[in-house]
């Protein structure tokens, strides 16, 4: 039954439509009852979209917050009150005349952590309400600038106006407004043309689907050919084979003892951000919990059971 089946599936969100809606048309062609996504894109931007499919809806929070690789252009000399190709029209300048070399220098800049003020047209909400929608009625919210963190960023191809450029960077990093920063640093200001995101928490675009493969697959083969088993989709995470005993354990809720834990984990490259946690798998390697060390750090706690 596909209701009963789990995973995490990746979609190629395509543009001109919201993650939501990318999210609700992958439900109905799966023919699912529950289903959630990691990492908004905005409906300009396409690629990848992860989409957790039933009780792997629980592993969505380990995706949040991963790196995220992009493609994006920048076009120089046009400002917006969105930051992108969406928005309304701000500001003109002129675009210097500017060398490739001084333009590959200033993207180069960006790169390592620095503080980023959320955009005002923003899905963060302010007092339970969007920041979009306050934007929209004339009453934008400025929010306090973060600390993001730019990996790699480097120059593709120049054809002025247009700046090609890929980022990996933090969960949490606004590309529209790190395009719109570095049209300020350039004097003339720009906006995000273009944005496709090629890879989010160790998930590529190699790995993704369109809407238009699910569509042309056979409905009763949708779920089990596009689906990642939800251990497998957190594979950087440690892993702990349990014997009978444990998953006794797991299924009556009880503690279990760190020592006894760490003598059988299987290391793998973990994310750092994960590194507190570890998933307990039987011998079939079916995902059966998620736990995460307990503060004083004697112990587990459960993040989330599966059945």
């Amino acid at each position: 039954m596909r209701n009963e089946l789990s995973g995490v599936m990746i979609l190629d969100k395509p543009a001109a439509m919201s993650s939501a809606q990318a999210l609700s048309k992958v439900k109905r062609l799966l023919g699912v009852k529950k289903a959630g996504h990691a990492g908004t894109l905005d409906p300009f931007a396409t690629g990848v979209l992860i989409c957790c499919i039933n009780q792997a809806t629980r592993l969505a929070r380990f995706f949040l917050h991963g790196e995220k690789t992009y493609a994006a252009v920048l076009r120089l000399g046009i400002e917006t009150d969105t930051q992108d190709t969406t928005g309304r029209v701000t500001h003109r300048q002129e675009v210097p005349a500017i060398s490739d070399d001084r333009l590959v220098s200033i993207v180069d800049g960006f790169q390592g952590t620095q503080m980023q003020a959320p955009p005002v047209y923003a899905a963060l909400k302010h007092q339970g309400t969007p920041l979009y929608r306050l934007a929209r009625q004339g009453k934008p919210v400025q929010k306090p600038a973060r600390p993001v963190r730019v990996t790699a960023i480097e120059v593709t191809h120049i054809a002025l106006p247009d700046v090609h450029f890929t980022v990996t960077c933090s969960g949490g990093t606004y590309v529209r407004t790190l395009a719109a920063d570095m049209g300020q640093a350039v004097g003339c200001g720009g906006h995000l043309l273009q944005l496709r995101r090629t890879a989010s928490s160790g998930f590529g675009i190699e790995n993704a689907h369109t809407l238009e493969t699910l569509e042309a697959m056979g409905a009763d083969s949708r779920a089990a050919r596009t689906l990642i088993a939800p251990a497998t989709a957190i594979s950087r995470m440690p892993t702990f084979i349990a014997g009978e005993d444990v998953l006794q354990d797991v299924a009556h809720g009880r503690k279990l003892d760190h020592d006894r834990i760490a003598q059988a984990l299987i290391q793998r490259p973990a994310d750092q951000s994960l590194s507190d946690h570890l998933k307990v798998v039987d011998a079939d390697l079916n995902l059966k919990a998620i736990l995460k060390r307990s503060p004083e750090g004697k112990a587990y706690d459960y993040c989330c059971v599966f059945h």
